[in-house]
């Protein structure tokens, strides 16, 4: 009994249709009593089921649960719905949808939005209207999920600015929830200064301008940089309206890259170019200057379409060269440092922001040039002599080969004509060998006179670079510092015993060594070359000779000044059978000329021959006869 007076007490309070606690108060206390004069009266006729309808009949109690359902929000499940947040604390926020109960969030949800009060209105996923406990199931986060998108592409074609929650970061910049989404805000895109610490941006609400969507993959890219890009702007106009080239403002250091430096200008950002931060010669702007750094500069130049500005630190002080030295002259000798070494040259610092160049033809009196490298390494201190000084101009040479004294000066004394001398092959060409007697004394041996006999078509052919060859002076140029040498005149030209050897019409033993278009080379035992021509390459036997096969020629023609010897084996065998031809023919002249002196002879004395001697006359007249037909 007292349970059921508990059941229709609960029920009347979450009623909305009862007013009052005073009757709750009197439908719980009086209808029960009245009740209960009944049952005094006669208990066995006792209605029970009026009582377990809280003493109303079956039509009034239907009135009243239709009444109550009217009262309440109707709620579908798997919808959006709008919500009042009715108290927040540490770990949930409870809201009010207007259901029976209401429903409890995670804090976490609402993460992206820290100002949320008690009274706003948020938007609720119904997940559950009512679980095995009874309880409303809501989610914010899912809400925002089902018309983030919606809200994304609305946000980005109005140019709305959003909030957004930066969740963390990620490569390339940071991940923010915006909507419920995950954008991409890149790390260009935060702020319009270089960004050195990414992870202070984490776990922070910011303003963002959606910037880009990829409908496709649904990829949103959002940007901080751009809501203070407009306002920047306008500063910048401001400012680079009021500059003047000259001017000395104060700035802060804010990139340092390896072609300058960036100078925050209070909105406007201006570059000073690696050249102009100082005088002397630096390798990186960190040797001057560092991050975060105050310093003054001076405008240069400044471009209002492009907004940019030329700034300068190194012409805040006076130029090195209006300090340098009045007295000093060409000639002088000067210290200093090698700070760049090219391969034309190397600059030497003799003193911040003065240099001078020594060119590598004024480190060496040799003629042969090298690299500045194999004289000079930068940080080397070096001495040197001014060789051209232009203080207009601001340029100053320099020479070191002249703290020595000039070898082609005695050159006469020291390499007098046909004096011996050993060098060292610097370098070929076609024509010739450069080699190099001492330090900027180099001479040239000529390929004709590398060998008396070998002809070498190419110099690498007789020697190598670096190796040592015996030379004699031929002539001497001090003028043009020219020296003409020799390596076959160290011997007797052969070619004097050559022409003995190898006379016109002698025999000798040869090798075909080379064959060639017009003919072959032919190399005799000691060494000496020459030349057949193909058709004096016929064999008796008709055939051409190979190259390897060794047969004996027939100089034809020797020529001294041009070492040129000219050579035939065919002319060994059609000279042979000339001279026996010759000689049979001598023969048979010889035989003719006895009988014809014999006749003559015979002739004369037939008028001395008596009648008997007539018949040995005719014998002998038909021997003679018979014997010439013979030799026909």
């Amino acid at each position: 009994m007292f349970n059921d007076l508990l059941t229709i007490m609960s029920e009347e309070i979450i009623n909305p249709a009862v007013e009052s606690a005073e009757e709750i108060e009197e439908q719980v206390i009086v209808k029960p009593a009245t009740k209960k004069s009944n049952a005094s009266v006669d208990n066995d006729k006792f209605d029970w089921d009026a009582f377990e309808n809280d003493g109303f009949d079956a039509a009034e109690k239907a009135a009243n649960e239709e009444s109550y359902s009217k009262s309440l929000s109707r709620i579908n499940e798997n919808e959006v719905v709008e919500g009042t947040v009715t108290s927040i604390n540490k770990r949930e926020v409870i809201v009010n949808i207007g259901y029976k109960s209401e429903g409890v969030i995670s804090i976490n949800e609402f993460r992206y939005n820290p100002d949320l009060a008690v009274g706003d209105t948020v938007e609720v996923y119904v997940e559950n209207a009512e679980d095995k406990k009874g309880q409303l199931i809501l989610s914010h986060k899912r809400a925002r999920a089902v018309k983030s998108w919606d809200r994304v592409n609305e946000a980005f074609e109005k140019d709305e600015i959003v909030k957004g929650y930066i969740k963390c970061r990620t490569k390339g910049g940071m991940i923010v929830d915006v909507f419920g989404i995950e954008a991409f805000l890149p790390g260009s895109q935060i702020d319009v200064k270089p960004i050195r610490d990414y992870d202070v941006y984490v776990n922070k609400t910011m303003e963002f301008k959606i910037v880009k969507i990829n409908q496709e993959f649904r990829n949103v890219v959002v940007s901080h940089k751009a809501l203070i890009e407009a306002e920047i702007e306008a500063q910048k106009a401001d400012i680079i309206g009021k500059l003047e080239k000259g001017q000395v403002l104060e700035g802060t250091v804010k990139n340092i890259t390896s072609y300058g430096v960036f100078v925050d200008l209070g909105g406007v950002d201006g570059l000073i170019h690696i050249t102009d931060l100082s005088w002397g010669r630096i390798n990186h702007p960190e040797e001057v200057v560092s991050l975060d750094q105050k310093i003054n500069v001076v405008i240069l130049d400044f471009d209002d379409t492009k907004k940019r500005i030329a700034l300068g630190l190194k012409q805040l002080n006076p130029h090195p060269w209006d300090a340098l030295d009045p007295n000093l002259k060409v000639g002088d000798k000067v210290k200093g440092k090698v700070v760049v070494i090219a391969d034309y040259g190397a600059f030497v610092e003799v003193q911040p922001g003065v240099e001078g160049l020594i060119h590598v033809s004024e480190m060496s009196w040799s003629l042969h040039l090298r690299s500045a490298q194999d004289f000079l390494k930068v940080g080397e201190e070096v001495e040197a002599v001014i060789l051209t000084l232009d203080r207009e101009e601001r340029k100053m040479s320099l020479g070191i080969k002249q703290l020595k004294p000039d070898p082609w000066a005695t050159i006469t004394e020291k390499y007098p004509i046909n004096s011996k001398h050993t060098a060292t092959v610097r370098n070929f060409t076609n024509f010739g060998v450069f080699v190099e007697l001492e330090e900027g004394v180099d001479g040239l041996v000529h390929i004709s006179d590398l060998s008396w006999t070998k002809k070498i078509k190419h110099p690498s052919e007789f020697t190598s670079i670096g190796e040592p060859i015996e030379v004699v002076v031929l002539e001497v140029d001090q003028e043009n510092r020219r020296l003409s040498l020799g390596h076959k005149q160290l011997e007797e030209n052969p070619w004097n015993e050559y022409e003995n050897t190898y006379s016109v019409g002698s025999v000798h033993e040869g090798t075909v060594t080379a064959l060639v278009e017009k003919g072959a080379t032919i190399t005799f035992a000691d060494g000496v070359t020459g030349f057949c021509s193909n058709r004096n390459l016929v064999k008796e036997d008709g055939t051409t000779a190979k190259e390897g096969e060794t047969l004996p020629f027939k100089v034809t023609e020797f020529n001294k000044g041009s070492k040129k010897i000219t050579l035939s084996h065919t002319r060994t065998f059609e000279e042979v059978k000339r001279e026996e031809a010759k000689k049979e023919a001598r023969e048979k002249d010889a035989e003719a000329n006895s009988t014809q002196k014999a006749v003559r002879k015979l002739k004369d004395n037939l008028e001395k021959t008596t009648l008997g001697d007539i018949s040995d006359l005719a014998d002998l007249k038909s021997r003679l006869e018979a014997e010439e037909k013979a030799t026909k």
